[in-house]
Order: structure tokens, then C-alpha cells, then sequence
């Protein structure tokens, strides 16, 4: 399926063409065959700009403090506890009865982010479904929100396709936007991963035009397989050519799974993406 894009104006195109883009690995899924501290090491020397990660809580924190000012390289972001695995979790913050749980979580994130240096802590609002798991979400995030701002942090929330994680609260952009109008803080903001937007929905370029005042950090990977995104049924070459043009400047996260869990042989695309 191919997306369908405005024209740009030439001014909007030379702009895009001759800045410099900038792109984040996402070391959840990049170089996932060592620690935390060598996969940092290896994307600065792979040539990216920043990195992020999903549950960082078993690396010390000044040790992964230390070698990012090493490196030169920004954390932009973690996610909140997922749970327990073996029940199937995949977040606590939607879940209806587990509030001191998901508080709990989101202090721990917080936590950690304030003492690396993190910006953005991804909330993550599980498996949960009704007016009971709305209501557990709006007052877990407004917790995050207010905890957040006392140390300069922004809380972002992300819509996720059901064909991953079936039964997943968060399940759609109108959804996700009516919260953070609901809640109406202005360290709430939205993580938009491409991939999922486009299971989702699609339309990734009119939904970037669209919320992009809401967005606090993009994501891509190719759809379907979720792989490298040089690949697949989006054209990142004209989404990236359309972020740029909206003035939108922060590394964009990398997260997809490398063919065969190679990451080295999956980065063709860096080098042809920076044109």
C-alpha cells in the first residue's frame, strides 16, 4: 500500500534537502546480543546521533551516565515497567487496582531518568480495556505528569497496533490525543511510531501534519515486518523529507528488529536516509 503526501513547496523541499537528519537507536531492539553499555558504545561508533532504550533498570546509572558523555550521545527516552512478563504483562498504568504498583513504576523511571540525564519517560499503559482502565490510565498519567515536572521531564504516551500486542489499552491516535486534551498538561505528549500509526491507521504523513504539536518523539520502522526502512510500504525517504519540512528537528528512534538480529548489516539505510 503506498501512502499519498501534499506537494511540497520548493522552499519546504531545498530546506529538507539540505539539512542534516538525525536518528536515534533504539537499543530495545538494535544490538540486543550485548549489554546495555556496549550497544551505546556501538551505535555511537555506527554513526548515530542518540540512543533509547526500554527497561535500562539492571545498568547502573552512572556507569551508563559515564559513557554517554563518553560517547557524546543522548538517552531521549524510557519506558515505565512493563510487569510481569510471564502473566503477560505489558504495562501497569491502565490497569485497575494496581495504582500504587504503576506509581511505584513510574518513580522508578523517573528515578533513573533524572540521574542519566533522560528526557522523556514512555508511560506504558498494559492490557486493559473499559471505563475502570481509562480512568486508572488519566490518573496514573496525571500522577507521572505532576511528578514529572518537578524534575523536568516529559511523560509520553503511545498508541501500539493490536496485531502485536493484542488487547493493548492504548490502541488508537484519536484515543491518545483526547487523553492528553483531557489531562491538558504541557509535559504530556505523544510518542508516534510510524509503524504503529500505520497498522493503526495510516495516513502517517496527514497524521504528522495533524498532531504535530502533540508529538514529543517519532519512531519508524518498515510495516509490515517491522524491519529495517529501506524496506516495506512506506516511503521513509518522503516521511523524513515531510518531518523535516514541518520544522520537526529531534532524532527520529530507529526501532525495528534487523533481519536475522544482525544490526551492523541492517544499516544500509543510515548512511542512504542522511541524504
Amino acid at each position: 500500500m503506498m501512502i499519498m503526501t501534499k506537494q511540497l513547496s520548493a522552499k519546504q523541499v531545498s530546506a529538507s534537502r539540505f539539512s542534516t537528519r538525525r536518528f536515534s537507536a533504539n537499543l530495545g531492539f538494535l544490538w540486543t546480543d550485548r549489554p546495555l553499555i556496549e550497544a551505546v558504545k556501538t551505535a555511537h561508533l555506527a554513526g548515530f546521533d542518540a540512543v533509547e532504550c526500554h527497561w535500562p533498570y539492571d545498568t547502573d546509572p552512572d556507569t551508563l551516565l559515564s559513557v554517554l558523555k563518553d560517547t557524546g550521545l543522548e538517552m531521549l527516552c524510557l519506558n515505565t515497567s512493563r510487569g510481569d512478563m510471564q502473566k503477560g504483562m505489558f504495562g501497569l498504568c491502565a490497569l485497575p487496582g494496581r495504582e500504587n504498583e504503576a506509581q511505584n513504576s513510574i518513580d522508578q523511571a523517573l528515578t533513573y531518568a533524572d540521574k542519566v540525564g533522560i528526557p522523556n519517560i514512555h508511560v506504558m499503559a498494559g492490557i486493559a480495556e473499559g471505563a475502570s482502565a481509562e480512568q486508572s490510565f488519566i490518573s496514573n498519567l496525571q500522577y507521572a505528569c505532576d511528578a514529572a515536572k518537578a524534575c523536568g521531564k516529559t511523560i509520553l504516551i503511545e498508541p501500539i497496533n493490536t496485531q502485536d500486542v493484542p488487547g493493548y489499552f492504548l490502541k488508537s491516535l484519536d484515543e491518545a490525543i483526547r487523553i492528553i486534551a483531557l489531562i491538558d498538561a504541557p509535559n504530556l505528549k505523544l510518542m508516534f511510531d510510524c509503524y504503529h500509526i500505520q497498522l493503526i491507521e495510516g495516513d502517517v504523513i496527514r497524521n504528522l501534519s495533524r498532531h504535530l504539536n502533540h508529538i514529543g518523539h517519532i519512531q519508524f520502522a518498515s510495516v509490515p515486518s517491522r524491519g529495517a526502512p529501506d524496506g516495506g510500504e512506506l516511503d521513509y525517504h518522503q516521511i523524513f523529507t515531510h518531518i523535516s519540512s514541518l520544522g520537526y528537528d529531534q532524532p527520529l528512534g530507529a526501532e525495528y528488529r534487523p533481519k536475522d538480529g544482525d544490526t551492523d548489516a541492517s544499516l544500509k539505510w543510515l548512511r542512504e536516509m542522511r541524504k
